[in-house]
């Protein structure tokens, strides 16, 4: 290859997909691989049709992770699955995962309709961690998806994770994340709690700033329009907590370290255009 050319299909999947590993798990990442690139592609289009036709663009970022080998490996582990093509295709769910940012709560119920309409996907679950966060105060909309990816002589029905959640969202898995890998999973208590405030505080940003938009620009479906000072009231109390619980919790945190506890980089690989 030339310095000056450009890598193809085969020289991503190498980098991605290890040559040396055993050829059920390689076909199987192969295949997780092709389906991520479907599911981006339709999220891409949704994110470009929905700028250019309707103004507002309520996809502000999207990214995708292949689960790595050793993480693979250690969640079959964990769920007592065989390292087999079939085991790990009906029990480890998230090998493939696509993740899309929005700006504003009701933006991911917006998203999650549109991709729910697409005719070649089916829907084999769905987790609402929004309506019913997790203890720790972990919020994000979750479908496991089946895509069929289309191959030189059959199709395969492969399945993908797709995580919905907005910007603040994102931003406090991210610290708790980082906050797991340092203490190993064996956080202290009072992280813990500063964890679940940074949750709340996370939520009243995300409803503050949906209510101002609203007043800007009108409403998004399912909000409640706000008046003036519940907006500035709103938007004063969620900075002021905000500033000072995360800023605590992020000097906890180390500055760098993997960016998913069980899986591959996330890696970025389109972001919208601005509403």
């Amino acid at each position: 290859m030339s310095p000056n050319a450009s890598a193809g299909p085969a020289d991503t999947q190498a980098a991605v997909v290890p040559r040396d590993l055993p050829e059920e798990l390689r076909q199987l990442m192969l295949l997780s691989k092709f389906a991520i690139d479907e599911v981006m592609t339709k999220v891409s289009i949704l994110r470009d049709e929905l700028f250019f036709s309707r103004g507002h663009n309520p996809i502000e970022h999207v990214s995708s992770r292949l689960k790595s080998p050793a993480s693979i490996a250690e969640k079959a582990q964990r769920k007592g699955v065989p390292l087999t093509r079939d085991g790990l295709r009906d029990h480890v769910r998230d090998i493939a995962g696509v993740r899309v940012t929005c700006g504003f709560v009701s933006d991911i119920h917006r998203v999650r309709d549109m991709i729910l309409r697409q005719r070649d996907l089916t829907v084999i679950e769905e987790r609402d961690y929004i309506a019913a966060p997790k203890a720790n105060g972990y919020k994000s909309l979750h479908l496991i998806v089946q895509v069929p990816v289309f191959l030189s002589d059959r199709v395969e029905d492969v399945v993908v994770e797709i995580q919905l959640r907005t910007i603040a969202m994102d931003f406090w898995a991210s610290l708790e994340h980082k906050i797991y890998y340092k203490f190993d999973g064996e956080v202290p208590r009072h992280l813990t709690d500063s964890l679940k405030l940074a949750a709340d505080v996370a939520w009243s940003l995300d409803t503050s700033m949906e209510r101002i938009h609203d007043e800007l620009h009108g409403p998004l479906d399912g909000v409640p329009a706000a008046s003036p000072g519940e907006v500035a009231a709103a938007a004063q109390a969620s900075a002021q907590v905000s500033a000072s619980v995360l800023a605590q919790i992020e000097a906890l945190v180390p500055d760098d370290g993997p960016r998913g506890r069980y899986s591959g980089v996330w890696n970025s690989l389109s972001s919208g255009p601005s509403s």
